[in-house]
């Protein structure tokens, strides 16, 4: 701590009891960034709580997931600080409205890595999903089309995506909406990583293969 909790005071060391104080720490490795505590002590000395910090938390989402949520990044963020401080129901909230907001995106982006003879079918029923504003629904009209390299072990995400949007509304309490959070979270990370896994993977393996036919034409 840089700073003494008495700073206000016009002398040292007063009781803390019952004290409202600003703590302030600085990173010991860079030795420049610094972070704030408001807190408030209690008159019996068996309690600190903190109502304030700066700057304020924050928890770090890894980068391929950002540029994806891009302007839901923020929505995201929110689920996952409820999440972490166990609000359940806030975390469900957060989470579903964002999974309402890129469901049309995500979607779209598996078209790409539809077996060749689902396509067609796909794109049906992609078209049909456009013709609906309700999230269950626009799931179940594709799910069961889902490819391969997004069913880890048989087990269809979109599937379970579905179910626990529909039964987290039904949930009464902060740990039931925290269990739904956490596998609507789950699964639409696993699923924006493995699309963008898969489609980079299949960007080099064509680049790799035209360059070897270049340089076989060449000869």
């Amino acid at each position: 701590m840089i700073n003494n909790y008495y700073e206000f005071h016009s002398y040292s060391n007063p009781p803390s009891k019952g004290e409202k104080v600003r703590l302030i720490y600085q990173c010991e490795s860079c030795r420049s960034f610094t972070r704030q505590f408001d807190v408030y002590i209690s008159p019996s000395l068996d309690f600190i709580y903190k109502f304030g910090q700066f700057p304020e938390w924050e928890i770090k989402i890894d980068k391929n997931l950002e540029k994806v949520l891009d302007k839901h990044v923020k929505t995201f963020r929110k689920g996952l600080i409820c999440e972490s401080q166990g609000y359940g129901i806030g975390a469900f909230a957060y989470y579903r409205r964002i999974t309402e907001e890129i469901i049309d995106e995500l979607l779209d982006s598996i078209s790409d890595l539809i077996e060749e003879e689902h396509r067609v079918e796909y794109k049906e029923a992609l078209d049909k999903t456009k013709q609906t504003r309700v999230t269950q629904d626009k799931i179940d009209l594709v799910k069961d089309l889902l490819p391969s390299i997004l069913k880890p072990n048989g087990m269809n995400p979109l599937g379970v995506l579905h179910s626990e949007l529909s039964e987290g509304l039904h949930a009464e309490t902060d740990q039931d909406c925290l269990e739904y959070a956490n596998h609507i979270k789950k699964i639409l990370i696993f699923l924006i990583n493995q699309i963008i896994q898969s489609k980079e993977s299949a960007k080099e393996f064509s680049e790799s293969m035209k360059s070897i036919l270049d340089k076989r034409r060449k000869k």
